[in-house]
């Protein structure tokens, strides 16, 4: 048997579209003592974490809880107590995971409705609307807030007006916008949130937030048919988030992810979610005016822009591999390629929680120009 040494991570900048880079105090938080997941320590701390995310997505909701999975986990967990056989499903698609929210409808035997936007674009609410028209037995209307392949951010807030207006659920993933962007639960009347934890919250992937109102928890209540998934099912889930000090055993929770999920979350709190979201939009027009003034374009229209998560244009001389190599090599930088119809032709640099910071914008529009100009023109960049 060989013999292994510890493993020790190259230090890098997280800017591309996930995971961020995780705050400090989230790190020291992850390397406390593990305890039990039933301790009464560590039933307290659930308590908090409920309160702290309930103020992260702005809602009074009781079902507010993280789930034991990264963010497709939290899509999973709403799509699959949410919809039943046989239901319409009004799925929305503007990118890589609104096409995801469709395959997981279809596994749980809802019909999809597909509402389309081109890559790259906000999704337009007057489909929605004349989706709601054509299909007025809609149970859900499922939407990406924030569209993390492509960097659209849309208004989810009219899609569930809509949805509500015409008796039906929503389902809104804010995997990237938890944090980053306005988002307001409760005051624009959404009935089921998931988030992750790895863009704008600052901790490591592994745990995905989620938050139900009472016409979701309803609906899980009085389903006709099991819920598809037993881990996933809120049902069970429930007794152990919500079951106070007799809260029933469902599965060993990730405490130590727990403790940074509660740490990053104070962080959060802290700040003052409106300053985050401020801060937020302030780096993206930072790091916008330096990308700009070195010819680079952005993908998505402003007024649709993403500010955590910014697709710019690969120039025609640029090599998107080469280059998002050279910018790990050389500067530490990671960046993100292009996902589905965008692969090779964009790159998505993130600004997210942690990482959206000043010095990250200078270094990243630094070495961007750099690899970019010596693209251009065949010579290597010298100080």
């Amino acid at each position: 048997m060989p013999t292994f040494s510890s493993f020790v991570p190259p230090r890098r900048v997280l800017m591309g579209p996930g995971p961020s880079d995780v705050s400090p105090r989230v790190l020291e938080a992850l390397s406390r003592p593990t305890i039990g997941h039933l301790d009464p320590a560590f039933i307290s701390l659930m308590e908090e974490i409920k309160q702290l995310l309930r103020y992260a997505f702005q809602t009074e909701n009781e079902l507010t809880m993280p789930i034991s999975g990264p963010g497709t986990a939290g899509m999973e967990t709403c799509v699959v107590n949410l919809v039943e056989p046989g239901e319409k499903v009004i799925v929305c698609q503007n990118g890589v995971f609104g096409g995801r929210l469709k395959e997981m409808v279809k596994r749980c035997g809802g019909l999809v409705i597909p509402v389309d936007d081109p890559w790259g674009r906000a999704v337009d609410p007057e489909k929605v609307e004349t989706a709601l028209r054509a299909h007025p037995d809609t149970a859900v209307v499922a939407v990406v807030h924030a569209e993390t392949s492509t960097g659209a951010l849309s208004d989810v807030a009219t899609i569930a007006a809509l949805a509500r207006n015409a008796g039906a659920l929503s389902i809104v993933d804010a995997v990237t916008s938890l944090g980053g962007s306005e988002l307001r639960t409760d005051d624009w009347g959404i009935d089921a949130v998931y988030s992750g934890t790895q863009k704008c919250l600052s901790v490591p992937p592994g745990l995905s937030p989620i938050t139900l109102n009472d016409r979701a928890v309803a609906k899980v209540r009085g389903r006709k048919t099991p819920v598809q998934s037993w881990f996933m099912d809120l049902n069970l889930i429930l007794g152990y988030w919500t079951g106070g000090a007799q809260r029933s055993y469902h599965h060993t929770a990730p405490i130590n992810a727990l403790y940074g999920l509660h740490e990053g979350l104070r962080v959060l709190a802290e700040e003052g979610i409106e300053k985050s979201w401020a801060r937020h939009t302030a780096n993206h027009h930072a790091l916008r005016a330096g990308l700009e003034s070195a010819g680079l374009t952005f993908a998505v229209p402003e007024a649709e822009r993403l500010p955590q998560l910014n697709s710019i244009l690969v120039p025609d001389v640029v090599d998107d591999a080469a280059s998002r190599k050279a910018l790990l090599e050389r500067f530490g930088l990671e960046i993100g390629a292009g996902l589905g119809a965008l692969a090779g032709k964009v790159w998505r640099i993130g600004l997210m929680g942690y990482a959206s910071r000043r010095e990250n914008i200078d270094l990243c529009v630094e070495a961007v120009e750099t690899v970019v100009r010596e693209a251009v023109t065949g010579m290597p960049h010298v100080q």
